[in-house]
């Protein structure tokens, strides 16, 4: 039980945060004031340029100053948005076309550095100008602004050094305070035996990257499925650079999508969950689930009446799979939720998506709802086409098999 006076202290405390928000407003103010200087400068250079006053050196000095304002503002606006979002309030623009991908993350240590970043700029642009007007600057001058730039260099290196351990220590801090729960609901079946004996048990060894591998265990994959292990030769059609190219996991980052067409047995599961695994160690959340049990988990959140907050919630993974779409036709109350979804995280986050019928077929599934899901699914994505018998009964011989 929590003491109630000291919880009301700690309310109070937290509150104080409202009263940074007239500081941000007040940055608001002086992004105006480089506003009117960044065009009072434009002004002087077109007037000296249409006077014929303007030799080379002036202009390049001049747009060197231009290029500083416009750099002093940008770290201005690091400022206004990245600290009231750490430190004051969400702004609550995901989804927003415009949001910038640091948004998304953004915390104290991705701040910090991203400022030592900008300050680095700011400075390489002055001592760049000290450079071009050499005759009109003394050696103290270009000595101890050569001084202060690598210093700025060298305290942006240590940072960005030090963000790392310290995010990782409170990451595993975090999970050492709170015990881990698989992601899927209780509504949702266990990985099926066959598919979970296909991994043989072996003993645990040592990870040096334990922060992905629990990101792997908490994605609630079936099987672990490696792009290393798959038989490139069983389908008979099948882009082996794109799917390369994926497995570098940069279309999460890109919040674009991956869909994978073809027969039952082709490997699109394998593929699948091996681009997730690729994911989970790039440092992105991936959230697995059959098509009927994202089918489940979504009509369980709109029967509770938080199908928007379990929508929002999903936002916390970059990358969510949807299994065997087209195996089973859905009503249309559920197609809705599936366009939900979809629009939802369309230019929001990836989706990877395994089918037995491509998107032209997808009416069979999906219904009224399928024109509008597969336009939004399909306008960033990668659709990779597999073709062949299924690789589960290839060994098959005899008249058993047909």
């Amino acid at each position: 039980m929590q003491n109630p006076p000291t919880t009301t202290l700690g309310y109070a405390l937290f509150a104080t945060r409202w009263l940074q928000a007239p500081l941000y407003f007040g940055l608001v103010a002086a992004q105006g004031v480089y506003v009117y200087k960044f065009f009072k400068e434009l002004w002087t250079l077109i007037l000296m340029c249409v006077g014929g006053h303007a030799t080379e050196t002036y202009v390049m000095l001049a747009v060197l100053k231009l290029v500083d304002v416009v750099m002093i503002a940008n770290l201005l606006i690091m400022v206004i948005v990245g600290g009231y979002e750490t430190f004051v309030s969400r702004i609550g623009l995901q989804g927003h076309r415009d949001q910038p991908e640091w948004l998304s993350h953004v915390n104290s240590n991705v701040l910090k550095v991203k400022l030592a970043t900008a300050i680095v700029g700011i400075s390489s642009v002055h001592l760049l100008q000290m450079f071009v007007d050499v005759h009109h600057t003394s050696q103290h001058a270009l000595l101890w602004g050569t001084v202060i730039h690598m210093a700025f260099i060298f305290s942006a290196a240590i940072l960005a050094y030090m963000s790392g351990p310290m995010a990782a220590h409170g990451d595993r801090g975090h999970a050492a305070r709170t015990p881990v729960e698989h992601p899927r609901h209780d509504h949702l079946p266990e990985p099926r035996p066959e598919t979970a004996a296909e991994t043989p048990a072996v003993p645990r060894q040592p990870d040096p990257d334990g922060e992905a591998e629990a990101r792997i265990r908490a994605a609630g994959f079936p099987s672990r499925k490696l792009l290393e292990d798959f038989d490139e030769r069983h389908p008979r059609g099948f882009d082996r650079e794109t799917v390369a190219r994926l497995g570098k996991a940069e279309f999460v980052a890109a919040r674009r999508n991956v869909v994978f067409v073809g027969p039952t047995g082709t490997g699109k599961t394998h593929l699948a969950v091996a681009l997730g695994v690729r994911a989970c160690r790039a440092g992105h959340r991936v959230l697995f689930a059959t098509a009927a049990e994202w089918a489940a988990r979504l009509t369980d959140a709109r029967a509770a009446g938080r199908l928007d907050a379990e929508l929002a919630a999903l936002d916390e993974h970059p990358l969510l799979i949807v299994d065997e779409v087209g195996y089973t036709p859905f009503d249309p109350d559920t197609a809705g939720l599936f366009f939900r979804l979809v629009a939802h995280r369309y230019e929001r986050g990836s989706l990877i998506v395994t089918s037995d019928r491509p998107l032209g077929r997808w009416h069979e599934v999906f219904g009224a709802s399928a024109p509008a899901l597969t336009d939004r699914l399909a306008h960033h994505a990668e659709i990779v086409r597999l073709d062949g018998e299924s690789y589960r009964t290839r060994g098959a011989t005899g008249v058993w098999a047909d």
